[in-house]
């Protein structure tokens, strides 16, 4: 009996310890890290800041039209008497802002890439002469242009004269994503450009964003390809962009989000088979960026995946710099 009431009290004994054993388990287990991912308003706030700080103003008497340089020596004319306000000519003085953007640093931070529409709908890389904001007001209130504007580029911006560039207008979509259009020439000789010597002859029809441009053209067949990034992410709080080896006026985003794969695609199949590029992801953290970089060699069907331990945090001049560093 005495044995049995000691079996009884061990096997007690094991249960107590079995469940304080599996109590301290549970108390140990410590959960998963927490991602915090920006707001669509944060991550575009950094976009707004980037095109704010290389916005260039001046002010004009609008009877006496606009002749104005910019920082790079581009020069915008708009033609004496052709801005209006609802139709009636101006008169004193008015408000030009004026932006230009050439590397793929400057298109990134400010989400203006080089994508151009194609006829069937699709888009593709644009190696860019130069991307342009022009706009002007007065008091505030949008004006209009009755006339074309000239914008003359130096060609060394760019790396010389291109006989093959065209003129595109841009058209940004609910996402405040840019894709590029090519302009037709109007009856008015809007919408032209020609090489002279060093610089580009462009004729404007309005205001907006132009971009002096051609498709990129490479031989080797294409294919798609596919980026995975954290949970959390998807089109409205980061961007994924390709920089194309040896090409620093461009710059390709990828535009399409799988929710399934948690991923965002270039599904036009665009992309050349061999092609060497870098795949840059970039975010928002407490005001700063967020972005990583990875270089590849383009394979069929490729799919690249980023992941939180890939990612730094830095500046507008650290993100640029890090570009500027590409091949």
């Amino acid at each position: 009996m005495k044995n049995l009431k000691k079996l009884f009290a061990m096997s007690l004994m094991a249960m107590v310890l079995f469940y304080a054993c599996n109590n301290d388990d549970v108390n140990d287990v410590v959960p998963d890290e927490i991602i915090e991912t920006p707001t669509a308003e944060e991550f575009r706030e950094l976009q707004t800041t980037a095109i704010d700080r290389i916005t260039q103003e001046a002010q004009f008497e609008a009877e006496e039209g606009i002749e104005f340089q910019s920082e790079k020596g581009v020069m915008l004319n708009i033609f004496e008497g052709t801005l209006t306000l609802e139709g009636e000519p101006v008169s004193g003085t008015v408000d030009l802002e004026f932006v230009e953007i050439f590397d793929a640093g400057g298109m990134l931070t400010t989400n203006k890439p080089t994508m151009g529409l194609k006829e069937d709908g699709s888009k593709a890389l644009l190696i860019s002469g130069g991307e342009f904001y022009v706009n002007v007001t007065q008091n505030g209130e949008q004006l209009d242009v009755t006339n074309h504007m000239q914008l003359i580029v130096p060609t060394d911006l760019t790396g010389g004269a291109d006989q093959d560039m065209k003129l595109w207008t841009g058209e940004i979509d609910d996402n405040e994503n840019l894709a590029w259009e090519e302009e037709r020439v109007g009856a008015d000789g809007a919408g032209n450009l020609f090489v002279e010597g060093d610089q580009y002859f462009s004729f404007l029809s309005g205001f907006g964003w132009t971009n002096v441009d051609r498709f990129f053209s490479d031989p080797r067949p294409k294919t798609t390809l596919e980026v995975v990034v954290p949970n959390g992410y998807d089109l409205q709080n980061c961007s994924v962009y390709l920089y194309y080896d040896g090409e620093p006026n461009a710059l390709a985003q990828l535009d399409t989000f799988n929710e399934a794969n948690n991923s965002i695609s270039e599904h036009y199949g665009q992309i050349p088979v061999g092609l060497e590029m870098h795949v840059i992801f970039v975010t928002e953290e407490n005001g700063e960026w967020k972005y990583a970089i990875q270089g590849h060699t383009v394979d069929e069907n490729d799919i690249y995946t980023f992941e939180e331990s890939d990612f730094m945090i830095g500046s507008e001049s650290d993100v640029n710099a890090a570009i500027e560093d590409l091949p």
